[in-house]
């Protein structure tokens, strides 16, 4: 019984080490391994097949006393079990993709409201939304702009300055 639960306490251990040193098992070798298992020797797979090949063995163990054969066999088929899901489970996390992150150039085209008057070649400011959100920013106009006033962004000059012009209606 206490293999069993070294053996499982072990997989805990494994599971938690495997938050800083993910990916180490597959970068061994000099890239050997790399791509021959597809994720198989990853850190959160083993420790998820050792914690519970050691709590299913101690588990069955207990509870019938059958022996270490029955034990090792229900051990092994819950590792094998445990390692498989944790392997489809991280799969399935790597494939999801965020979206690409927003950029000045994505402003070109948007409309916003003045919140500090633009001087005639001056800067003034703007609330525009990025990526839903909002967002402050230096406006530069070739003509005046009062405050309050609708405007068009026609260019990107920095990732905190645009150039704008005001809406006519």
């Amino acid at each position: 019984m206490t293999v069993f639960l070294g053996l499982g306490i072990a997989g805990i251990v494994l599971l938690a080490l495997s938050l800083i040193f993910d990916g180490i098992l597959e970068g061994l070798f000099g890239g050997v391994l790399d791509g021959l298992f597809d994720g198989l020797l990853s850190l959160p797979v083993v420790a998820g097949f050792l914690s519970m090949f050691g709590f299913g063995g101690a588990i069955m163990l207990g509870a019938t006393g059958l022996g270490g054969a029955a034990a090792t066999g229900v051990g092994l088929a819950a590792g094998v079990a445990a390692g498989w899901l944790a392997w489809k489970f991280s799969r399935a996390l790597m494939r999801d993709r965020t979206d690409a992150t927003p950029r000045g150039t994505d402003l070109v085209g948007t409309s916003g409201a003045v919140v500090t008057a633009i001087p005639a070649d001056g800067y003034g400011e703007v609330l525009l939304r990025l990526a839903g959100q909002p967002v402050k920013l230096a406006a530069k106009s070739a003509v005046p702009v009062a405050r309050g006033a609708e405007i068009w962004v026609e260019a990107s000059l920095s990732s905190t300055s645009v150039a704008v012009r005001p809406v006519e209606r």
